[in-house]
């Protein structure tokens, strides 16, 4: 669970970096930005099953969209309760939450592999 956790946290962390630099309009303090990927992970965490039960009882439709709908909550609520991120302009913030979605689960999927083939090599060479 542990590992999970780290891998949220820093596939997140990759999220709102790409973000961040492909965005002129989307800026990442560096000294707040532990703090920012805290509070977004934490807000995506909490969001997901519930907006994922939202989608299943009232709108089926939307199950697809679920984790584009979690992130675009969870980068508004870090901007609002972190100073460490700023997100201006309409198509900023859409491209935002479609950014960081995809690059977070491109880094979710590759950072395990990282992992585990880190663990065969250490476990290879003992």
């Amino acid at each position: 669970m542990l590992i999970s956790a780290a891998i949220r946290l820093l596939a997140n962390a990759i999220g709102l970096l790409v973000a961040a630099a492909v965005l002129p309009d989307m800026t990442i303090d560096g000294v707040s930005f532990v703090i920012a990927v805290v509070i977004f992970t934490v807000i995506e965490v909490i969001l997901d099953p519930l907006v994922t039960k939202m989608a299943v009882e009232k709108a089926p439709a939307l199950r697809g969209g679920v984790a584009l709908i979690t992130t675009l909550i969870g980068l508004i609520l870090t901007t609002l309760i972190s100073s460490g991120l700023q997100i201006n302009g309409f198509s900023t913030w859409l491209a935002a939450t479609v950014i960081v979605w995809i690059a977070a689960v491109l880094a979710g999927l590759i950072l395990p592999v990282i992992f585990v083939k880190n663990k065969v090599d250490e476990r290879a060479s003992s």
